[in-house]
């Protein structure tokens, strides 16, 4: 099952020539996840070998208008395409009100769509792995949002199988989804007799707009990959402070602290570059990132190898077509 991000808009919370502001697509199998949609988020995805795909899901983790001015026009662009698909949107306390007040601006949509106002603790239970937003410090009910997979079966062991007796087929099948079985002679075959240890699954966790906060080591604790924000350098701690945003070094204290595999930081302010905010994180935490727009991080499982940094992994080839669906 591939896990990866794609950082749609990187850039705080105004646009610059080279970063568009935050969106982030987290794709997991055939699953598309958007979280936060800034203005232009739709002609990124357009502008990416993504496309505007038909999303099924958006989760925003706060009402700044840097995380969700792209919403409406996304919106109303779905609608003038004939989408009948179902949407659900998800994000903290007050999006109902705020829906409301957008709605004059989409209007009539052709497809219908819900709203789940979430709180810190709720858990979105998925197919192989689950959904856990958790309290961000960003002013009024901000969220980060944490992918949490399930563990996974441990390794089939087929000559103990064989020595078992077990044949090929659906009984090796069912023993490594965990069932037992039963042979042909009447002989029970216990799924422990067979299977390794469990493997763990991957973890994925996005701060949103945050201040440090014990609330985001926690949830990224032993995480493969933090995704955080680093809108300033040391040189503006005090600016981060008042505004409820970290520095790269305070985000790389919160990586060290829970010892994620991975630091990805986002949400830059245009006063820096990307290597100013790299080289104060990496003092502290060397396994450090910084992505630019279109950069996309895999995240393998833990006996695969690393998360990985895949520069331009999301863009399109000059002159290619942007898919749409």
């Amino acid at each position: 099952m591939d896990l990866d991000v794609v950082f749609v808009g990187t850039s705080g919370s105004m646009p610059t020539a080279q970063r568009a502001p935050t969106a982030t697509l987290v794709r997991r199998g055939g699953e598309r996840l958007l979280f936060d949609c800034a203005e232009g988020t739709q002609r990124q995805l357009l502008r990416s070998d993504v496309g505007l795909i038909e999303l099924r899901e958006v989760f925003l983790t706060h009402f700044h208008a840097d995380h969700f001015l792209g919403l409406p026009g996304m919106l109303k662009t779905f609608a003038l395409r004939g989408r009948e698909l179902p949407l659900t949107i998800y994000g903290p306390r007050g999006l109902e009100e705020l829906m409301r007040s957008l709605r004059r601006i989409f209007g009539r949509l052709t497809y219908p769509y819900e709203l789940v106002e979430l709180e810190p603790g709720d858990v979105l239970e998925r197919s192989g792995y689950r959904l856990e937003p958790f309290a961000a410090r960003h002013g009024y009910s901000a969220l980060g949002y944490a992918l949490v997979e399930d563990e996974r079966p441990g390794r089939f062991d087929v000559a103990t199988a064989d020595d078992l007796g077990v044949p090929p087929g659906p009984e090796r099948g069912a023993l490594q989804r965990g069932e037992p079985v039963t042979l042909a002679d009447g002989r029970m075959v216990a799924a422990e007799q067979v299977l390794g240890p469990a493997r763990a699954g991957r973890t994925l966790v996005l701060s949103g707009d945050t201040a440090p906060a014990r609330s985001v080591a926690n949830a990224a604790a032993g995480a493969d990959v933090l995704v955080h924000e680093a809108t300033f350098c040391e040189d503006e701690a005090e600016r981060a402070r008042e505004t409820d945003h970290s520095t790269a070094a305070e985000a790389a204290r919160i990586a060290l602290d829970s010892g994620v595999r991975l630091l990805a930081l986002t949400h830059l302010s245009s006063r820096y570059s990307a290597g100013d905010i790299e080289r104060e994180a990496r003092e502290i935490f060397p396994e450090t990132v910084v992505p630019r727009d279109f950069d996309v991080i895999e995240i393998p499982f833990p006996e695969r190898g690393r998360p990985e940094l895949v520069k331009s992994g999301a863009r399109l080839p000059r002159h290619a077509s942007a898919p749409t669906s």
